[in-house]
């Protein structure tokens, strides 16, 4: 039955599958279905994502706390643990993120993730289980865990094998960039006996300095309008961000050369010689870290009838910065070719204010209950151009689409240069043309 429900017709003959390089997607933060497993009596239920009971059931399941001594974050419900599934070749877990009759209903666009690139790829001739593979993992991990790296390795290995041994073409949508980056450089010799080519798409590469210092501070809202209702509240998904590794791992990249710094910013009011007054504050990368810890200093939530403090976590900063130095030292191995698609045109957040100069910050820690105020610059809405193209590779393609971060999944240019590096014939394309191509540079 789930072999089904990723596309609708548009199927390949085997002898049509057996003339293609194995295709493996790999999602990015949030861009894979979670389950909640029973330990003792093995059932399941999706927690992530769901439009039905989504903030009750993130709450009781997903709500976690990062351990220091194993490095992973570990949800507080100990009677389960939190897996993704691997139905339809991995394909199921990052095709609809809300398989259920409702959402497939009224065609929810939000939630449908890969679903559109799968059915371009299965009317250009590729075969679930033969040349078209998904990964999706737990999100709340860090990139560079060993259990995320062994599941790519074993799928990486299961793809070759069923293709009769032709290497493995990787197709990554933002965070996975870095997860795919983060196996390169720590099993670059399983990377060049796999892959032949990685296509990135809109990925962090220096981090996505908005969007995840608000993330920090005040949470992350995945779904706009009406649909917001029935998803996970905003500062709901705030209490489990603040205790996952990937997240402090898309920080703003402190050594990254940007063309501008960026920072947080907060109206302060002060008391000066006995005289209070309203200032400005400014925090770079480097400093925001202290920003943090003074706005979280008190923050916590209730589980289970339970307070539990969840401060700015140093031990997850430690650990994402060892990570962000491995980034910064990747290589591209020999024979690999790599191909660069980040998102343009779009109001993308960069600087973050909060409070006003007529209505200013008193204590930092009402800055994690204070709605925000943007700086914007280029790029897909969520990642800076600057960071998505900075990919530091002698990159064979790099190119700038016009579209939004979760949009260029779905986008007909995007599908366009994916099947021309992949070699193969455009066959039977029912899509609408959305974007053009505005920047290319190319090495």
């Amino acid at each position: 039955m789930l072999g089904g429900c990723c596309c609708c017709g548009g199927g390949s003959s085997d002898d049509t599958a057996a003339d293609r390089d194995p295709v493996l997607l790999v999602s990015g933060v949030a861009g894979s279905i979670l389950h909640s497993k029973n330990k003792r009596f093995g059932f399941q239920k999706r927690v992530w994502v769901r439009l039905l009971l989504a903030d009750f059931e993130f709450k009781k399941k997903l709500w976690s706390l990062y351990n220091p001594r194993t490095g992973y974050t570990e949800s507080f419900d100990d009677s389960t643990e939190i897996v993704v599934p691997e139905d339809d070749y991995g394909l199921y877990a990052i095709d609809i993120l809300d398989p259920s009759a409702f959402a497939k209903c009224v065609h929810l666009t939000e939630v449908y993730h890969f679903h559109d690139m799968i059915d371009m790829l299965i009317k250009s001739g590729y075969k679930k289980g033969k040349t078209l593979f998904g990964y999706g993992y737990d999100f709340r991990q860090s990139n560079r865990i060993n259990k995320s790296m062994d599941g790519l390795k074993e799928k990486l290995d299961v793809a070759y094998k069923a293709s009769g041994g032709r290497k493995v073409n990787i197709i990554s949508h933002s965070m996975g960039g870095l997860l795919v980056m983060c196996f390169m450089s720590l099993h670059k010799d399983v990377f060049c006996k796999y892959v032949d080519k990685w296509i990135s798409i809109a990925c962090p590469f220096q981090g996505a300095p908005g969007c995840i210092n608000d993330a920090l501070l005040t949470g992350l809202q995945f779904v706009d309008g009406f649909e917001s209702y029935f998803f996970v509240r905003r500062w709901t998904m705030h209490q489990l961000l603040v205790e996952c590794p990937s997240i402090y791992e898309m920080l703003p990249n402190s050594e990254f050369k940007w063309e501008k710094q960026p920072e947080i910013q907060v109206w302060q009011k002060k008391l000066v010689d006995g005289e209070t007054c309203v200032k400005l504050e400014s925090y770079g990368p480097t400093e925001s870290v202290v920003l943090f810890e003074k706005a979280l200093r008190h923050n916590e939530l209730n589980y289970d009838g339970k307070k539990v403090a969840l401060p700015f976590n140093l031990a997850i900063l430690i650990w994402a910065t060892g990570t962000r130095q491995l980034l910064n030292n990747a290589q591209l191995p020999k024979g690999v070719s790599f191909y660069n698609i980040f998102g343009t045109s779009f109001d993308t957040p960069f600087d973050v204010c909060y409070g006003s100069e007529t209505s200013p910050i008193e204590d930092l820690s009402e800055v994690c209950h204070t709605m925000p105020e943007y700086t914007y610059v280029d790029g897909d809405g969520t990642v800076p151009a600057e960071s998505a193209k900075a990919d530091g590779f002698a990159a064979t393609a790099r190119v700038g689409v016009v579209g939004s971060h979760r949009e260029l999944l779905r986008d007909e240019k995007v599908f366009s240069l994916i099947q021309k590096w992949l070699g193969v014939s455009q066959m039977a394309s029912n899509h609408k043309k959305t974007s053009k191509v505005v920047h290319v540079d190319s090495n």
